[in-house]
């Protein structure tokens, strides 16, 4: 134990110190170094799960001591957004101070960290060509014109950012906002406000169809290809829920981890900070729409806990999940607890209302050049229009500076650790053996679960999917009278108990085990 520790103290600092040398988020080759020296760690599995498209390997690091799937376990994912490099640091700054900081964690709690998923997309942060991209680097014809890819982004100014560009026309929808002039807002009609721009993303219309960038270069997003509420024939989704090769690796592999208990998703949904709201009617439909009601109210209670942890509120924070998402899927159809957060939020400044508003604000006050001035430009396809590109910078809304991400993740490790100190805890109580006469003795025992976390989710239990708490009483048949041997529990609440007995005929000691893989199992060796 000695040796670990020591071990963890040396990588823990040579990791942290390897993190922070530099100034911006890392490259892909960067992030897959300190994947490998986190390898070395004894108690740290590494596992490639495929490789996407682009030929970028799909990670799994699996933390733990001893016996790892048979402990509850906490599942921790990034770039379930290719654009969203931030997640991508999260998750794998999690997984460094683990390891380099929190060893006694690993003791009772397995950690499955998946750092990025969209590798292919996430390296388009730091390409010569820079804009938010979500698709992998399958070849798709999104539009279906029997073309893939011929319709993306042009860089029109050639300053290599994909931004925006507004075109001057009084049928356009689009005016500066009053806020700030800087920024596009849909003109209100019922305030009698006229449009006066169209706005498209930075491009051309390549294709001649009378659209601009309908047809992107690049693939299938991961966080549009889940089979919850999976988005047909949209744009990014492919033609079938997980049709890609790490979608489906992860799905796989999920699928023989039955001890994760919950998850934490680093994304742009948010259901850590507002809570989601259970609808009756959407629970009771077949296909369930809504949060169940004990599961709204074991999601609000941990809500509180990240909302204490992590103090920064979200500004105007609505996206609580998206078709086709991952943390939506994890709970609506793998049953488990899901919370996702982007983990990071511009903060309110000055009483702005609109959000992009809000963020040139700050973002002023900080010096911080994040907006392309308005210029402009000749565009192929407006000869007679006046066209200019500007607006905010790729990824700048979500992404804080590489500076401040060391905090942010300090505090949301520190939140994971509170929740893995939150999984179901069974406890034998009240164990007692009363002499029955004729070689018979009466066993009674409560199973407790000392937690304030049920042992499942009420989605779990409805879907039948997560593993029922099982009982046995190690006891031959001739042994056992009264009782059974092996008895299922369909789940405990937080901090309840259920009453068990049998009648059992034996002097030599009897074995009693309580679990299942996400609840943990425990055993009590009962004498006479």
């Amino acid at each position: 134990m000695k040796k670990y520790f020591l071990l963890g103290l040396f990588l823990g600092g040579f990791l942290c110190a390897s993190a922070f040398a530099q100034s911006d988020y890392p490259t892909l080759s960067q992030v897959s170094q300190r994947i490998q020296k986190l390898s070395s760690h004894p108690s740290v599995e590494l596992k490639t799960l495929s490789k996407t498209a682009g030929g970028k390997e799909i990670y799994a690091l699996k933390i733990g001591t001893g016996a790892k799937d048979q402990k509850p376990a906490i599942a921790v994912v990034g770039g379930v957004e290719g654009y969203h490099v931030l997640s991508v640091e999260l998750a794998l700054q999690f997984a460094e101070k683990l390891v380099g900081e929190h060893a006694m964690a690993l003791e009772s709690t397995t950690f499955y960290v998946f750092p990025n998923m969209s590798p292919d997309a996430y390296a388009q942060y730091h390409a010569a060509l820079k804009y938010e991209r979500r698709g992998n680097a399958v070849s798709v014809d999104h539009d279906r014109d029997g073309q893939a890819g011929e319709n993306g982004y042009s860089d029109l100014n050639g300053d290599g950012l994909i931004t925006w560009m507004r075109v001057a026309d009084p049928l356009g929808e689009w005016i500066p906002s009053k806020e700030d002039p800087r920024v596009m807002v849909k003109a209100d009609r019922s305030k009698g406000e006229a449009g006066k721009y169209l706005v498209f993303k930075e491009s051309v219309d390549s294709d001649k169809d009378g659209k601009f960038a309908e047809d992107l270069s690049e693939g299938i997003a991961f966080n549009k290809s889940l089979p919850y509420k999976f988005p047909v024939f949209e744009p990014l989704a492919g033609d079938v829920a997980v049709s890609q090769v790490e979608s489906r690796a992860l799905l796989d592999y999920l699928y023989e981890q039955w001890n994760i208990f919950a998850f934490v998703t680093f994304s742009p949904a948010n259901n850590l900070s507002t809570p989601l709201k259970y609808a009756a009617a959407e629970a009771r439909k077949r296909v369930v729409t809504s949060i169940l009601e004990k599961d709204q109210a074991t999601q609000a209670m941990v809500s509180e806990v990240y909302a204490k942890t992590i103090p920064a509120k979200a500004f105007q924070q609505t996206n609580q999940g998206t078709d086709g998402d991952f943390f939506q899927w994890a709970y609506f159809h793998f049953a488990r607890f899901s919370f996702s957060t982007p983990g990071y939020w511009t903060p309110e400044y000055k009483g702005k209302t609109h959000s992009e508003a809000n963020f040139l604000a700050w973002s002023d006050s900080l010096n911080w050049n994040a907006f392309v001035p308005w210029t402009e430009i000749s565009h192929p396809d407006f000869p007679k229009s006046e066209v200019e590109v500007g607006g905010i910078k790729p990824f700048s809304l979500v992404t804080p500076p590489y500076q401040q991400v060391e905090g942010i993740a300090q505090s949301h490790v520190d939140f994971i650790l509170k929740l893995a100190g939150m999984q179901p805890k069974l406890e034998f109580h009240h164990l007692t053996t009363e002499k029955l006469g004729n070689g018979l003795t009466r066993i009674t025992v409560d199973l407790f679960n000392n937690s304030p976390l049920p042992t499942h989710s009420e989605m779990g239990i409805r879907s039948r999917w997560l593993k029922k708490l099982r009982i046995d009483l190690k006891v031959s048949s001739e042994q056992l009278v009264a009782g059974e041997a092996v008895q299922l529990l369909p789940a405990l609440g937080a901090f309840e108990k259920a009453s068990l007995s049998w009648i059992v005929r034996s002097k030599a000691p009897i074995e009693l085990k309580a679990g299942a893989p996400h609840a943990g199992f425990i055993t009590q060796s009962i004498t006479f």
